[in-house]
């Protein structure tokens, strides 16, 4: 079973690369939906985040309030650290339970893990290939205001809370420019599936 990790800062096109791949044959395990999973109403998880952040992070319906928990943990690497310090070993818990899941019902089976902070909790494992989506922070600056609805000052405090673009690329056995058009990332997407499958 060929394990890629795909990353890429906010606003990188990492959806459209792992959509792509998804329609090739690759099973896509996306780390934010495991975030969400693992902090859902019940959880462990929530509960201590509830304990760490307080009541205010936690919305009318029992579930996370996730803009009020991002007011306090974004531009605050303390908190941050906190915050990851909670989530990401349920996250890395969950994430192999569902390699592993992939694998079992086919051992040939592309697995494609969708996850945003590679560099700041998963580097280390034993990943087949590393494929970073990378387009200039200026760009993804522009496409959160844009196209999520973002005042500059948040897209600019999400980039920041993330490691640096040469951090990222120092990691990459691939990358996708996804600065240019639709088409050409999905053109690169292409290429790269057909190196993956043919290696």
């Amino acid at each position: 079973m060929p394990l890629i990790a795909l990353t890429g800062g906010i606003a990188s096109g990492k959806s459209t690369i792992a959509r792509r791949l998804a329609e090739h044959g690759a099973v896509v395990v996306d780390a934010d939906q495991i975030v969400r999973d693992v902090q859902a109403p019940g959880t462990p998880v929530l509960a201590r985040i509830r304990e760490t952040f307080g009541d205010e992070v936690i919305a009318t319906d029992g579930g996370l309030d996730r803009a009020a928990l991002g007011a306090k943990v974004f531009g605050d690497p303390e908190q941050l650290a906190r915050l990851n310090a909670i989530v990401h070993p349920a996250v890395r818990a969950e994430s192999q339970r569902r390699f592993e899941a992939a694998a079992s019902a086919d051992p040939s089976t592309v697995v494609v893990y969708d996850v945003p902070l590679l560099v700041e909790a998963r580097v280390d494992d034993p990943w087949d290939l590393i494929v970073v989506a990378h387009a200039p922070a200026e760009e993804r600056r522009r496409r959160l205001v844009e196209l999520r609805g973002m005042t500059a000052q948040s897209a600019q405090e999400r980039i920041d809370a993330q490691v640096s673009d040469d951090r990222r690329l120092a990691i990459a056995d691939e990358v996708v420019d996804t600065s240019g058009t639709l088409e050409q990332t999905i053109q690169q997407t292409d290429a790269l599936w057909e190196r993956i499958r043919s290696s």
